[in-house]
């Protein structure tokens, strides 16, 4: 014979069958072979005791966890690149982070230049184009935050449609050959 036991909530806790198993709580409900299988082998629902009888319940619907989701998707077109005057440009946060001390020292001193690395390779700029790729990069990121916000907000205010989470981001660019390097 095999049975099962449930806690107070109805949830199978155990499970025995009289061949192996010695001792067998009080407790326990008694089940058919197919339902003691089935309870073991079933992904497709939840068995659970109610009110005496052992059946299959739904599993519960999962609610995407979307300030997650949108901060994944965020951080996806944060890193996607951008083109600036002709060049295209990394914008992970390692990227980001180089960029704004380069951006630094443009800052301090005008007659700054150095040679920055690209996706298409290694150019020398000064510090005027240091600062446009630090603008840019910096409102790139920025209006990718942005459209994080709005989604939140759309999120909080009922509106939210799963089309939206693609849609709205910065463009990003597409790396190819850079006419400053040719």
């Amino acid at each position: 014979m095999k049975f099962a036991t449930f806690n107070e909530f109805g949830e199978i806790i155990g499970r025995y069958d009289s061949d192996i198993h010695f001792v067998i709580p009080e407790h326990a409900v008694n089940l058919s072979d197919d339902v003691f299988l089935a309870t073991r082998i079933d992904k497709d629902g939840i068995w659970k005791l109610v009110d005496g009888e052992v059946v299959k319940l739904p599993l519960p619907a999962v609610e995407p966890n979307y300030p997650a989701l949108f901060a994944a998707e965020r951080f996806v077109h944060e890193a996607s690149g951008i083109s600036v005057e002709g060049l295209d440009i990394e914008t992970t946060r390692d990227s980001q982070a180089l960029i704004a001390s380069t951006g630094l020292s443009a800052i301090l001193d005008p007659e700054y230049r150095c040679n920055f690395k690209t996706l298409n390779g290694f150019i020398e700029i000064g510090a005027a184009q240091i600062l446009a790729i630090a603008k840019a990069v910096r409102a790139h990121v920025q209006a990718c935050f942005d459209r994080e916000l709005t989604l939140l907000r759309a999120l909080e205010a009922g509106t939210y449609k799963d089309e939206m989470l693609s849609d709205g981001w910065p463009e990003a660019s597409q790396p190819g050959p850079s006419p400053a390097l040719q």
